[in-house]
């Protein structure tokens, strides 16, 4: 009896450790803080120190009579219930998000209104602003502030256009940290899921669209203007534009969204002139995109707009060709021929081949062999578009290059003009 009795008195709480049932309390938010003034925004660390140094993240302790922190020497302060959360990633992309309760998001100065000595600090704080995310899912949610955000973002690339003086460290640092929590996320996979391969047609079922395009397009124009300014100093840049985000900008263009893929081809063109010493590291990712599409997937939304990138980078190729641009014909570029669904890239893909054959005409019988190689046997329109490409190859064919490959061409020749199909025999004739 008097353990039960005992069993029923209130127990101290300890100070080392919290109670299980305070579980849900002990979690630290991933969703950034926000401090809201009358006519400001900004996101911050509640520690007030953006290193995060100090105690911000340690764990936090939930007790009945309110929150601790364990603070280095193993005192318990108590904090506020806003302190110490940090921005993490959320739902695959980088940056803080806004909860589903309404957060005060208010319209900053002009950045160009702003006095001289205050343009700087608000324009880093406009970047900062810019970094958090909303749910475009729901289209009824979030509309003043995704208003908002929008119009920041028009602003700061009107900014960044009229800017007359060289961008600093600390800006190219903050832009590329908000374009980076904008754009890299994880892009939709339902359509290339191994069991829905042979049901999902490019060519006749609708892509999917970006809902978060609105901001999205804006971001996009913001680093497209970043990178082609002449206020951007390609030396400093390339520490903030270095090859993981690179690589993350090359992993977007599977997205199904062909408005996205063209800002992608413009940006990935503009880097590619500006920061030259990422140009072999460009041209051999996307060599490893091209390997990965023919000999794994066969699924990749950005083909056409790489090969159009490549075909004006084998334009500029310097006489004579390097062994390394020959390899990637031989080894990337034929094999092209291979995929399915050459339809969708075969206009671009027979533009850099030509590309190549007309800068060396000694490549066109390694390039006439690689098509008879990848021929189609049973696919009339592919046939049909072989016998095209083969003809503009052949223009640029010198003799000494036709005799090396005219037996097994005309044999090939000789199947297409008994061909059943109509198409096919008129070509050849």
């Amino acid at each position: 009896m008097i353990k039960q009795i005992l069993g029923k008195l209130p127990r101290k709480p300890s100070k080392s450790s919290s109670s299980p049932n305070d579980s849900s309390q002990n979690e630290v938010s991933p969703f950034s803080s926000v401090n809201s003034n009358s006519n400001s925004y900004s996101v911050t660390d509640s520690s007030n120190n953006s290193k995060g140094s100090g105690n911000v993240g340690k764990t936090l302790n939930s007790t009945s009579s309110g929150m601790y922190e364990i603070t280095s020497n193993g005192n318990h302060v108590p904090v506020k219930p806003n302190q110490g959360k940090k921005s993490v990633r959320v739902n695959g992309q980088v940056g803080p998000s806004v909860t589903n309760s309404v957060l005060s998001y208010e319209v900053l100065p002009s950045v160009r209104e702003a006095p001289s000595s205050e343009k700087q600090n608000l324009l880093i704080r406009k970047l900062q602003m810019c970094c958090v995310l909303f749910d475009f899912s729901d289209p009824t949610k979030n509309l003043k502030e995704k208003d908002v955000k929008r119009q920041t973002l028009l602003e700061l690339v009107d900014y960044i256009s009229a800017v007359s003086s060289k961008f600093n460290e600390v800006t190219m640092q903050e832009l590329t940290k908000m374009v980076a929590a904008n754009l890299f996320r994880t892009l939709p996979s339902f359509n290339h899921d191994n069991g829905l391969l042979d049901m999902f047609d490019p060519e006749e079922d609708e892509p999917t669209m970006e809902p978060s395009w609105p901001h999205l397009q804006v971001v996009y124009e913001l680093l497209l203007r970043f990178v082609a300014s002449s206020e951007t100093d390609a030396k400093l840049a390339k520490r903030y534009v270095d090859h993981s985000f690179v690589l993350r900008l090359l992993e977007l263009f599977d997205s199904e969204d062909q408005r996205e893929r063209e800002y992608l081809k413009t940006i990935l063109h503009r880097v590619y002139g500006k920061f030259m010493v990422h140009r072999p590291f460009i041209r051999k990712a996307i060599n490893n995109i091209f390997y990965c599409f023919i000999f794994e997937t066969e699924k990749h939304n950005g083909i056409a707009e790489l090969l159009e990138i490549l075909g004006s980078i084998i334009n500029g190729f310097a006489l004579p060709l390097k062994e390394e641009h020959k390899l990637f014909l031989v080894r990337a570029l034929i094999p092209l021929h291979k995929p399915k669904c050459i339809a969708m890239y075969h206009q671009q893909l027979m533009y850099c081949i030509t590309q190549f054959v007309e800068k060396d005409f000694k490549l066109s019988d390694i390039v006439i062999r690689g098509l008879l190689k990848y021929w189609p046997v049973t696919n009339s329109g592919k046939e049909v578009m072989f016998l095209g490409e083969l003809e503009e190859v052949l223009e640029a064919t010198q003799a000494a290059e036709f005799q090396r490959c005219m037996v097994p061409l005309f044999r090939q020749i000789g199947r297409c003009l008994n061909s059943s199909h109509f198409q096919i025999g008129v070509w050849v004739q």
